[in-house]
């Protein structure tokens, strides 16, 4: 999957967030001073290029929905800055992230809550399909 700019990116949010808008829409949902008309509708354009959003017409309007989920993009997106940055090792990135960054302790402890929760479901998971 391709990589959005950040101004590509935040043009997505705002589709994700909405379903499905047009460009007046997407305007009314940035931040101040907020971009010209012509703007935004070169960025939705590009995302259409890149296969991230597709439109319906009404005329000479266009209303523009995404193609792919929030949750599918940030899954590649993230699969890659794993790969790029941690040589795909998901322990060395919680490792990093446990030393650089000031997480106190309750921030791990629930972080390792969680860990411990997705660890639990997948020994069950495991062990459903052995006994299949």
């Amino acid at each position: 999957m391709k990589e959005m700019t950040k101004a590509e990116e935040q043009i997505m949010q705002i589709l994700w967030k909405l379903g499905k808008g047009f460009v007046n829409d997407i305007i009314k949902e940035l931040p101040e001073p907020r971009p010209a008309y012509t703007t935004v509708s070169t960025i939705v354009r590009i995302l259409e290029k890149k296969g991230f959003v597709s439109h319906k017409a009404y005329g000479n309007t266009h209303e523009y929905y995404p193609l792919v989920t929030k949750e599918n993009y940030t899954k590649d997106h993230l699969k890659g800055f794993l790969k790029g940055y941690f040589s795909n090792s998901f322990a060395g990135m919680v490792s990093f992230f446990s030393k650089e960054e000031d997480l106190d302790v309750s921030e791990m402890e629930e972080i390792m809550k969680m860990l411990q929760k997705e660890i639990k479901a997948k020994k069950e998971s495991e062990i459903k399909k052995k006994t299949k």
